[in-house]
């Protein structure tokens, strides 16, 4: 093999590693906007978005169930772990995103869901992305075309639980029960009356 072939090879070897580093590149965030169902499958549209997984967060103990959350005991809330592509979308983008796709107005669930493991919440990795949070609330509330105060919180990530693997894609795998859910809670209806042509 002449020196000359030998070169590109190792050169070839050297930039693709590069290649893929740059390609395969992600960030995350954790959101809580009611039924983990609904907002992985809203979010699993978006264009960036590499991943979305149902999970818990924010409660008292470790690799809970979901009869643990869903009865309230646990203290964690129901969220979804957000993959994206900064080079496809920016955090910002994912947020406001976000906001359009739930009900601010209420800490008390979302929706015909009730209860603190339903409440709206964005969960924080670092400083940098709670100084973004902070600037996306503050530009919702002075954007927003309705007069009730934002009550979303805003919350230090300290662990984060995958759901079990029946909730993942649950609304692909059990689409017409989705489908029904959905539209019985009435999550579709009341993010147009909250956001109208906003929401998209």
């Amino acid at each position: 093999m002449s020196l000359r072939i030998t070169s590109v090879i190792l050169l070839l070897m050297f930039i693709n590693p590069l290649i893929y580093a740059a390609s395969t590149a992600q960030e995350s965030v954790v959101l809580a906007g009611g039924c983990f169902w609904c907002i992985e499958a809203d979010f699993e549209k978006l264009d960036g978005v590499v991943d979305v997984v149902s999970g818990y967060s924010g409660g008292q103990i470790e690799n809970p169930t979901y009869n643990q959350v869903s009865s309230g005991a646990s203290g964690h809330l129901e969220v979804v772990k957000v993959n994206f592509n900064p080079d496809k979308i920016s955090y910002d983008q994912i947020l406001d995103y976000f906001w359009r796709h739930i009900d601010p107005t209420r800490n008390d669930g979302q929706f015909c869901d009730r209860g603190s493991q339903y409440r709206p919440a964005i969960f924080y990795n670092n400083s940098k992305q709670k100084t973004a949070a902070l600037r996306s609330m503050m530009m919702i509330d002075k954007s927003k075309p309705f007069p009730e105060p934002l009550k979303v919180e805003l919350i230090q990530l300290t662990g984060f639980y995958p759901a079990e693997q029946y909730h993942q894609d649950y609304y692909k795998k059990n689409s017409y029960r989705y489908q029904f859910y959905r539209y019985s809670c009435g999550r579709d209806a009341r993010i147009k009356e909250l956001w109208g042509e906003d929401s998209h």
